[in-house]
Formats: C-alpha cells, structure tokens, sequence
C-alpha cells in the first residue's frame, strides 16, 4: 500500500462500485487532501454503466490506486495498513459491515453522516462523523491523533460475534421474562 506524504499511511476505500456507496467523494477527499487513496471495490453488472460513464476516469488520478475486488486476506491487510477508511456513503447504511471491519483490523474510520454511521463510530474515538468533503478533509489530517489500539478495543467491546451472540441470548431471556408475568 503506498504511503502519504508524511510517511504515514493513506486513506483506503472498500465496497461496490455504486452510486449509493460514492466513491467519487472518496478521490475528491484524497486529492483535496493532497494524500494518496487504494480503492478496492467490486463493480458489479448492475453498475457497470456507473462504473464507465461516471466513476472509471477518476481512477486516472496518480494518486488513486484501484484494486478492484479483493480477497477477505487482502482486505484485511489493506484495512490493517490504512491511515483511515473513506466512507463517504450517500444513503441510509442499515448496518456498515465495512466499518466494523476496519475497527477489527483497529483502523479509524471516516463516514458521511448516514444511516448506521453514528451508531458505529464513537466521533472522535474509531473515527471522524463528517457532513461535507471538507470535514473529511480536515479529517484525514487529524486521523494520526486516534488511538488504533482504542478502535479495536470498541470493536472487541461492541461487535465480535461472542459478544453479538450474548447479547443476543440477553434478549431473548427478557423476553422470555415478560412473558412468563
């Protein structure tokens, strides 16, 4: 994965190559910031036309590196070696996978304030919440100040599956609770 310019990691940007998932902020973001940006996506057939008429001439860009799609290895190690991940999603997320998994790999995240996006992301602590380009501009510039350790400890705290599956046990014995009075 190439570096920034201050030697640091660069931002990264994971997911389909679709209108509601806009990777076009996410080249905005990088040039503005003046950082380089690895998109690894996949473009599914549904969006080729997407692909082709408005998305394929911003990877031009020397500063853009596009992967395409990647394997679960190779995201992992993308995710693990980024400043941050872009999420400059344009749509209500139900959940945002992407950024559990790059708080597993203990990458901060920065995501447009959509759907799921502030029920993930402690603003501040895994991330930066933004509403425009040039908060995530900002952004990627104070990235270095979160502890990496702290993202993995809330993925650790929040999201592993032992902890989804007791919680998940909590509720149903409450349920079962309520309905025994």
């Amino acid at each position: 994965m190439p570096n920034s310019p201050e030697g640091g990691r660069c931002p990264f940007h994971l997911g389909r190559i679709a209108p509601e998932k806009r990777p076009d902020p996410a080249v905005e973001i990088a040039r503005r910031a003046d950082v380089p940006l690895v998109i690894a996506a996949k473009v599914d057939n549904a969006d080729r036309s997407y692909f082709e008429h408005s998305i394929e001439d911003l990877f031009r860009d020397p500063l853009v590196s596009f992967c395409g799609e990647v394997t679960d290895l190779r995201k992992d190690e993308f995710l693990g070696n980024a400043r941050a991940l872009l999420f400059p999603i344009d749509w209500p997320e139900p959940f945002g996978l992407v950024l559990v998994e790059a708080l597993a790999c203990g990458t901060p995240v920065i995501a447009f304030r959509n759907g799921s996006v502030p029920e993930i992301i402690d603003d501040g602590v895994t991330g930066f919440i933004v509403d425009t380009i040039e908060e995530a501009v900002v952004a990627v510039g104070h990235t270095g100040q979160l502890n990496r350790r702290r993202c993995r400890q809330v993925f650790e705290e929040r999201f592993t599956a032992a902890r989804m599956a007791h919680a998940y046990l909590e509720t149903y014995e409450k349920v079962l609770a309520d309905h025994r009075r």
